[in-house]
């Protein structure tokens, strides 16, 4: 919940997926109920139960840096890097004349350097430790974004990486926020990257049977909430805001794209995996969002789903909403835009966030494509399959994590 004075507003964003490196292709694709998802390129997936993935098109590393540089670094963090370009272009942060003392980063992934890892066991295993790279370590580890994109822009403020895994962009975010209430620091990069379109990353998650095995129609195959889902679709990217502290942006004259003015953090205790039957952590993870933000149900306009079209996941997210809502649970439109990018893992939270910004600002929710088949289980209204012109003035991000993280953002439209 937060309670000091100090308000965190939007000044910048920046977003990578599999609908392409922007805001404006993501958006104009979600709002035409365009899928991002296609047959995987990334390597020879045919003994896979799972063939199809979200990756990112279009996307040169060499845009942003020199081919020398970009070896050093595993692609999760080329993705925050293209992300926090993005973002800290569209503030002006690095131009306003703040202390590079007041600017902080906090950035996080799921499974970090998932095939520097691969690569480098490999070499072990066929060549020996000699043969290993003296990068390893520094390319794999997760705090490497955080660390990168602050030497990029300079920022030496509060730095460090959080792993909730599912949960990691939005908790990021929602850390990030807190930094600035508490007073540490008055603008923060923060959000979530993720590269995990690997072999050995679609093998753990094939194996415990979380993947979708609907490989002959792959923009089909991310059902969220829908009777006949069967799994998630791995995707990759990023999803990085500038938060600033508001009398700061507005000081500065920067343009404020929406306030953060809720947050909810939860644990299940219950599973490394499985989520709660009982919803009651996500539930409660809602409930701290609105209170913190001093609203009621009946004021939140839209909800962004973590909607991972499994079938636990789903049924329990529908409980947890109608659990912190009641019955106004069932006049709120919830999409899941996983349905057009796949399930980007760490990045998800971050990715996610940018939604709800953009719906805020264009007063149109995304829809949850693919539905056809209505589960008795899911009975809210999914904005199935068009995009809806709705007001909205709260935005609801809701992320869960595997080892029962939760995680409620709540953002509000800016009107000055």
């Amino acid at each position: 919940m937060m309670t000091t004075d100090r308000r965190v507003v939007v000044t910048g964003m920046g977003v990578l997926s599999c609908l392409g490196v922007g805001k404006d292709l993501f958006w104009d694709g979600l709002i035409n109920g365009r899928s991002g998802i296609g047959p995987i390129t990334r390597f020879d997936a045919s003994e896979f139960r799972c063939r199809v993935a979200g990756e990112i098109p279009d996307f040169d590393i060499s845009d942003y840096m020199s081919p020398k540089d970009a070896k050093r670094m595993d692609p999760f963090c080329h993705y925050a890097i293209a992300a926090s370009d993005q973002a800290v272009e569209q503030s002006g942060i690095r131009e306003c004349g703040l202390s590079p003392d007041r600017v902080g980063v906090l950035v996080g992934s799921g499974i970090g350097g998932i095939s520097t890892l691969r690569i480098q066991a490999q070499i072990l295993e066929s060549r020996g430790p000699s043969k290993s790279s003296p990068l390893t370590v520094p390319m794999m580890i997760i705090d490497m974004a955080p660390g990168l994109v602050s030497i990029r822009h300079g920022f030496k403020g509060p730095n460090l990486a959080v792993v909730t895994a599912c949960a990691t962009g939005a908790h990021s975010i929602g850390e990030a926020a807190w930094i600035i209430k508490r007073g540490d620091a008055d603008a923060m990069v923060c959000g979530g990257a993720e590269a995990c379109v690997d072999g050995l990353g679609l093998t753990g998650f094939a194996a415990m049977r979380a993947l979708t095995a609907r490989n002959d129609e792959p923009t089909r195959a991310s059902r969220p909430f829908e009777a006949d889902r069967d799994g998630f679709v791995p995707s990759e990217g990023a999803g990085l805001l500038v938060l600033e502290e508001l009398d700061h942006a507005k000081q500065r004259g920067a343009e404020i794209l929406g306030e953060i003015v809720g947050y909810g953090a939860t644990g299940d205790a219950y599973h490394i995996t499985a989520p709660d039957a009982e919803a009651e952590g996500a539930a409660s993870a809602i409930r701290n969002a609105l209170r913190g933000a001093g609203i009621g149900p009946e004021d939140v306009s839209y909800i962004n789903a973590h909607g991972t079209s499994t079938p636990l996941n789903d049924k329990g997210e529908t409980l947890a909403i109608k659990k912190a809502l009641g019955e106004t649970a069932y006049k709120i439109p919830v999409s899941s835009t996983k349905s057009m990018i796949g399930h980007a893992l760490g990045a998800a939270g971050g990715v996610e966030s940018v939604v709800c910004l953009l719906a805020l600002q264009n007063g149109i929710v995304p829809p949850t494509i693919n539905y056809e088949t209505p589960d008795p289980d899911c009975d809210l209204d999914y904005v199935p399959n068009t995009a809806r012109e709705v007001d909205v003035r709260y935005a609801l991000n809701i992320n869960l994590g595997f080892g029962g993280h939760n995680s409620a953002l709540l953002f509000k439209r800016w009107e000055g």
